[in-house]
């Protein structure tokens, strides 16, 4: 098993499951490094300017965010950083759906949750509950710094978490040319589609993802292996080159659950209703062409 990448707890109402983070999947693509034909030297990237073709020191290179009229803002070093989402060791539970709502273009790296300390009780116990609802839970998390949004899913006897990307990250699919829907406006006929129909029903079976791999990846390891058995290698010289918190443990489980839904109900009936937030002003194109120039 690999290394937890991530110590917290589950934020469930007013109750905390510690938990750990592991990754739940391993990427087997094939690693193709860059090397020079001529000497076998490793290739890399080099900061060079478009418009000169030299190449400068990283001293001299800013960050930049292109807007309106093609000017730039320039951002510091600092100001990045302290734009960064802060660092919670929470994953924090904003609403329970059902798992069909979750579009799977939506869904982006698996993760295994581990209970830690003891929260072995109330980690059975929100999975049992959540399987028994039929639900999975929409939590924020952040890694790395930065924010994820993150389903979080019973899968057996685990609860795993799943990054979900963000609603504007997915292309809207009015920039695509589709078929009209239905059978009448994509002009197709009775006869085509019980055909079709047919051949689906025909090749339907249980899955067994096992049956499934990489079959790219494993012509390439095996050329590698005869290539190098058959000593048809290249000498390529080397190039030189904390612990999270704890969560607090779990106590007095079933009167914070108690607790939780009390402070649900109350908030329901007593919340005022939230007033809209005053629109931002965008900032004139003259203000920020001035401001660009600035700081150019």
């Amino acid at each position: 098993m690999p290394r937890a990448i991530w110590k917290g707890a589950i934020s469930f109402g007013l109750v905390h499951i510690p938990v750990a983070l592991y990754p739940a999947s391993s990427s087997r693509s094939i690693d193709f490094d860059w090397l020079d034909k001529r000497n076998m030297d490793p290739v890399g990237y080099k900061r060079i300017n478009k418009r000169t073709g030299k190449e400068i020191d990283k001293d001299n290179i800013v960050k930049g965010v292109k807007v309106e009229g093609g000017e730039y803002v320039i951002l510091g070093a600092d100001e990045i950083k302290a734009a960064y989402p802060k660092t919670t060791q929470t994953i924090s539970i904003e609403a329970f759906v059902h798992a069909r709502e979750v579009p799977f273009t939506h869904l982006e790296t698996p993760y295994y949750l581990e209970p830690q300390a003891r929260g072995d009780k109330p980690y059975a116990l929100l999975r049992e509950a959540m399987l028994e609802a039929g639900v999975i839970g929409i939590a924020r998390i952040v890694l790395h710094t930065k924010e994820h949004l993150a389903a979080l899913v019973p899968a057996g006897p685990a609860l795993m978490l799943n990054t979900l990307r963000w609603a504007n990250e997915i292309r809207p699919l009015s920039e695509l040319n589709l078929p009209a829907e239905g059978k009448r406006g994509a002009g197709l006929k009775d006869g085509e589609l019980k055909m079709a129909r047919q051949l689906i029903d025909d090749m339907i079976e249980p899955l067994r993802i096992e049956r499934y791999d990489d079959q790219f990846a494993k012509a390439i390891e095996l050329l590698v292996e005869q290539r190098a058995a058959a000593g048809h290698t290249e000498h390529v010289e080397p190039m030189e080159e904390g612990e999270a918190p704890r969560a607090s443990n779990v106590v007095d489980l079933t009167e914070l659950l108690k607790r939780s839904l009390g402070r649900q109900g109350e908030a329901q009936k007593e919340a005022p209703a939230a007033k809209k937030a005053p629109a931002r002003k965008s900032p004139a194109r003259s203000s920020q062409r001035a401001a660009a120039r600035k700081r150019a």
